[in-house]
């Protein structure tokens, strides 16, 4: 009689505990929900003259430190110090000793950025040298010819007036007289040392294609904001004239 009792109380109450289990299940779906949606980053208006020079500031600030290899950094540890700041709170890191830990953050985020910029530029180069009509001379300096001339070849000492279009490997135009309609003329020795080289191996009317390693372009230090550090340089050069 207890077994069939018992056996009766658990038949009742297993609709009861589904039921509570569908709840409960509907209760986690929807405080997960609440969750995502609160992390969430909340949209910011620029409604006054200090929301947009604050946003404008990050954005400057930002900008500035992706370009210096600090795209790893951690956005909300960020925030985090900048309202302690200004909220005037007990500070995590003391100045001195955060001074110490970015320097060394920064060094090592831009060694790491420069090696990847190095190693891409030497990939880059040495697919490319094995590309039909490309030669490579002594220095590293690739060339590949696209209409001949029969012209006059310039001296160091000359200047030549040129039509160009200077590229990055992955096809950015960042320069071109082309683009402009007007050639330039300059001297052959005022220009970076792979245009330098190459000049004086063309004649008047050639046409080739430049692909400049780092070291015969812009180093290290790149070139303003649009040619990176050990940036390899596409140029399509044709000599106009030998001045």
């Amino acid at each position: 009689m207890k077994l069939f009792v018992f056996c009766l109380s658990l038949v009742i109450s297993m609709p009861l505990f589904a039921q509570s289990k569908k709840e409960l299940q509907a209760q986690v779906t929807k405080l997960n929900a609440e969750i995502a949606e609160l992390k969430k980053p909340k949209d910011i208006l620029l409604s006054d003259t200090v929301k947009k020079a604050s946003y404008g500031l990050g954005v400057l600030v930002a900008t500035n430190l992706r370009s210096q290899g600090g795209d790893s950094l951690d956005v909300d540890a960020l925030t985090f110090a900048i309202r302690d700041v200004y909220e005037n709170k007990k500070l995590k890191l003391e100045q001195s000793e955060a001074m110490t830990i970015v320097q060394q953050y920064m060094q090592q985020a831009v060694e790491k950025k420069n090696s990847k910029l190095k190693a891409s530029s030497q990939v880059f180069l040495n697919e490319n040298k094995t590309k039909e009509g490309v030669k490579t001379t002594a220095s590293g300096l690739q060339y590949k010819v696209v209409k001949s001339g029969t012209g006059k070849v310039p001296k160091a000492t000359d200047n030549v007036t040129v039509h160009y279009t200077g590229k990055l490997t992955d096809g950015t135009v960042f320069d071109s007289s082309v683009e402009r309609g007007q050639p330039v003329t300059f001297g052959v020795s005022e220009v970076i040392p792979g245009w330098t080289e190459a000049l004086q191996l063309m004649h008047e009317g050639d046409k080739w294609m430049l692909y400049i390693p780092q070291e015969l372009g812009y180093g290290e230090r790149g070139a303003g904001a649009q040619i990176p550090p050990y940036a390899t340089l596409v140029f399509e050069v044709e000599l106009i004239k030998v001045n």
